[in-house]
């Protein structure tokens, strides 16, 4: 006989997909049976009868069983949680937190980055979905808000292919590449327009903080839309702890632009970390490097805010492609001078922690 208690402890460390805790932790486990030839049955409790993750949850509860000497077969049936248990168990999750940003706020553990560009056309947003990528690839959990309300692209750049699940009016961002997005692309058909004034803007970006659980992610990114208007204020207040990368090209023209965003970023009191120069060079099949949009817009933008230049990143027919496919180039072309150049920015990132900020009073003359 298969021991119950070993494989009812096995099941319930199994972690649920979308949550990211243990089935136990979620109170999913409803019960354990095993028989004498190694067979075991379990019944699991769904967070939602819609969860899009089922088959993910059934492979990860029959894993964890098999882990057990002696089981031979698992059969796993699904049930669903009353809305009772749902609403104890987000109760469990949330706490006390209400109506406030949590996520970035003081005492969390979460790095807010804000990917900024005075322009669009820079690749901020390809910028965005590879950083996220590869910050995730080394091991790091993270979180994407695709704040280009007008111009969302983050979830078709990483092949998203559905919207957040909702429990107890709570948005459980979909994942993938281990980044989880949350995105005005899943709330808008794709023959209508955002045509949306301030208090909208501001409204929609104070949901994508508050209404979404984002369990204190490693990194929250978050694409900004071109320039400093409404999105980029709202921001400001909601995620004042926020440091900000610069994105330009190599011309000139472009760098000139790029600075207004760095302005803005500091006018709010967000550290500057640094700036991306995308679209750096192109390498032909000879091996030559053809700078075609230019040199220089990097490094001057940044030697004018004294600050690094993190990366550059090179011109690359796979990212273009990947864009369109859902298939980011730090993940299908992880040899690639692009992914080298994203895992170097990632890696700078990671050692540029943010500087301590002190109340005027606790500093010490």
């Amino acid at each position: 006989m298969v021991d119950v208690a070993e494989i009812r402890a096995a099941v319930g460390a199994a972690q649920d997909p979308e949550l990211h805790r243990s089935l136990d932790e979620l109170g999913m486990v409803r019960d354990v049976r095993t028989s004498r030839n190694g067979t075991v049955d379990a019944l699991i409790a769904l967070t939602t009868p819609e969860s899009p993750l089922q088959e993910e949850l059934i492979e990860r509860v029959t894993r964890a069983a098999e882990g057990v000497p002696g089981v031979r077969k698992v059969r796993v049936q699904l049930t669903s949680m009353s809305d009772e248990q749902r609403a104890s168990m987000m109760k469990g999750l949330l706490g006390d937190a209400g109506r406030e940003v949590q996520v970035g706020s003081p005492g969390s553990g979460t790095r807010i980055i804000a990917i900024a560009s005075g322009k669009g056309g820079v690749g901020k947003s390809s910028v965005t979905a590879n950083l996220g990528v590869a910050l995730s690839k080394r091991g790091s959990s993270v979180g994407i808000i695709d704040a280009d309300v007008w111009g969302f692209s983050i979830p078709k750049m990483l092949g998203i292919d559905r919207g957040p699940t909702v429990i107890e009016e709570t948005l459980l961002p979909p994942e993938i590449y281990g980044v989880r997005v949350m995105s005005m692309d899943f709330f808008v058909r794709p023959d209508q327009a955002v045509v949306w004034r301030g208090p909208m803007l501001h409204k929609a970006m104070e949901q994508f903080l508050v209404d979404v659980f984002w369990d204190d992610p490693d990194y929250l990114l978050v694409d900004m839309p071109p320039g400093t208007g409404d999105i980029a204020i709202s921001l400001s207040q909601f995620l004042p702890q926020a440091q900000a990368i610069v994105v330009t090209t190599p011309q000139i023209t472009a760098q000139r632009v790029a600075k207004r965003a760095a302005l803005m970023a500091r006018k709010v009191e967000q550290e500057v970390l640094g700036v991306v120069e995308n679209m750096s060079w192109f390498t032909g099949d000879d091996g030559t490097r053809y700078s075609i949009f230019g040199e220089g817009g990097g490094e001057a933008l940044a030697a004018e805010l004294e600050v690094p230049l993190l990366a550059k990143i090179p011109l690359l027919p796979a990212m273009r492609e990947g864009a369109d496919a859902g298939m980011p180039v730090a993940v299908v072309d992880p040899e690639s001078e692009a992914a080298a150049a994203f895992d170097s920015l990632a890696q700078d990132v990671e050692a540029r922690r943010p500087k301590l900020r002190m109340h005027p009073e606790l500093v010490i003359s």
